[in-house]
């Protein structure tokens, strides 16, 4: 029998780049293909590992967030994910200690943290290239480390043939004897997947994606013991309500959706439907308007900068969003969503694009410069998410500038330790955004 809350285990590794991802992939559908209802989770605010977590386990991923969620928020999302299903899989983010620079103000959104206050056990992925036994003492060193975070197993990467697996097994056997090998994985380029600036090319562009994770997933079925993984599995210490993260901003939202408007947490939505919105989708790139009804549009962060020129051209998009703007209904835009709604977008050629023009903002994705990190944001006007002075946590994470702009601010902002980050964003009437990525409201303290 299921319990009610279904047990969990979180992925780390020692730094990022040790194959989590890949690794949490073929474990999703390797559960999947044994028939487990799994609930894919991702520690922090990645949008992209979450739409590959879906297609591997055919659930919707939800982001688990320390830092940027309130308390009881993150708790009734934990209860949420583990409610029928027969297992939860979280995925870290960077190394297991790795979080946000807070000045010791808060948790730092790390995956530790994340494990300490679920209590969900972690395996650790441990790649081995450039060592042998000295993965036992890195091994004993990260279990040393918070007697609140609990290393339950330990899986090991590019390992490089039967020697190496030799050498890496007696140092461990000898200096960790109590802990669970799990599995080895050799050095395959079955594990990789392409890459773009923002991460991982988008799962809905990645060619052949079942095939590469029917792959993965044979992978770990042959060289790890997936039924010893699940063993090690515990419910979580946490319960409580689910809570949403904003007020709906109409009572019917249309939702951009596609390859260049793909980065909507499924938490935000499943909480305007909670909320009491219905949700319809469009995509602006296939020139679609929102649905007849809609009193609301959410431009979703993405890449409109790889497909500007497109999105100029797509003259019914942009003249029914104007039409619902003239007509006061609220339109909201976040990062790439936000880029859209200014006046114009040059892309990495140079080539400038009209696009909605419905903010005063020019925006440039010509000479690149990476723009990342936990933002606190006050409102200084007010929109559906809450009155002037309401309090919202997010992030930012985004290669294009701003090289024009005119009219009122939307937030005043703080980093992770609370220091001042300038203004940001845009309103204009009904009319809002910005490339900060709302995960959550605020405490109430700025």
């Amino acid at each position: 029998m299921i319990p009610l809350t279904a047990p969990g285990i979180v992925i780390a590794a020692p730094s990022s780049g040790c194959g989590k991802t890949v690794f949490t992939l073929g474990l999703l559908r390797a559960l999947r293909r044994r028939g487990l209802a799994v609930a894919p989770a991702k520690v922090g605010p990645d949008y992209i590992d979450p739409a590959f977590h879906a297609a591997a386990s055919g659930h919707p991923c939800h982001n688990l967030d320390l830092w940027a969620m309130r308390p009881d928020r993150f708790a009734g999302t934990v209860a949420a994910l583990g409610a029928g299903a027969g297992l939860v899989v979280c995925e870290g983010v960077m190394g297991l200690f790795d979080g946000a620079n807070t000045g010791g103000r808060e948790p730092s959104g790390s995956t530790a943290d994340v494990a300490a206050r679920t209590g969900w056990p972690v395996i650790l992925l441990v790649d081995l290239r450039r060592q042998a036994g000295s993965a036992a003492a890195l091994i004993n060193g990260f279990r040393r480390h918070r007697d609140d975070v609990r290393i339950a197993g330990v899986v090991f990467n590019q390992v490089a043939g039967a020697g190496h697996r030799d050498m890496v097994e007696q140092a461990c056997r000898v200096h960790c004897p109590d802990l669970p090998l799990l599995g080895w994985i050799g050095r395959s380029e079955t594990l990789a997947l392409p890459e773009r600036h923002l991460g991982l090319v988008q799962a809905g562009e990645t060619d052949a994606l079942d095939d590469r994770l029917n792959r993965v997933a044979d992978l770990l079925e042959t060289g790890v013991d997936i039924d010893a993984l699940i063993r090690l599995a515990r419910p979580s210490v946490l319960a409580g309500p689910s809570l949403p993260a904003l007020p709906p901003l109409g009572g019917h939202i249309a939702v951009a959706r596609d390859e260049a408007f793909a980065f909507a947490y499924a938490g935000l939505l499943e909480g305007w439907r909670a909320g009491g919105a219905a949700l319809s989708f469009f995509s602006p790139l296939a020139d679609e308007t929102p649905a007849p009804g809609a009193d609301a549009v959410y431009l979703p962060g993405g890449y409109p900068e790889l497909h500007a020129g497109r999105l100029a051209a797509n003259v019914r998009f942009l003249e029914a969003v104007r039409a619902l703007a003239r007509e006061g209904r609220w339109i909201y835009g976040e990062c790439g969503g936000y880029m859209t709604l200014g006046r114009t977008l040059v892309d990495q050629e140079g080539a400038g694009h009209s696009l909605l023009g419905l903010l005063p903002v020019d925006t440039s994705f010509q000479t690149r410069r990476l723009h990342l990190g936990y933002r606190e944001v006050r409102q200084r006007e007010a929109t559906p998410f809450g009155p002037s002075g309401a309090v919202l946590r997010g992030h930012e994470f985004h290669y294009a500038s701003v090289i024009g702009q005119e009219g009122a601010p939307l937030f005043q902002a703080a980093d992770a330790r609370g220091r001042d980050a300038g203004t940001a964003g845009q309103i204009a009437g009904t009319v809002f955004g910005s490339f900060f990525h709302v995960i959550d409201r605020g405490a109430g303290a700025f």
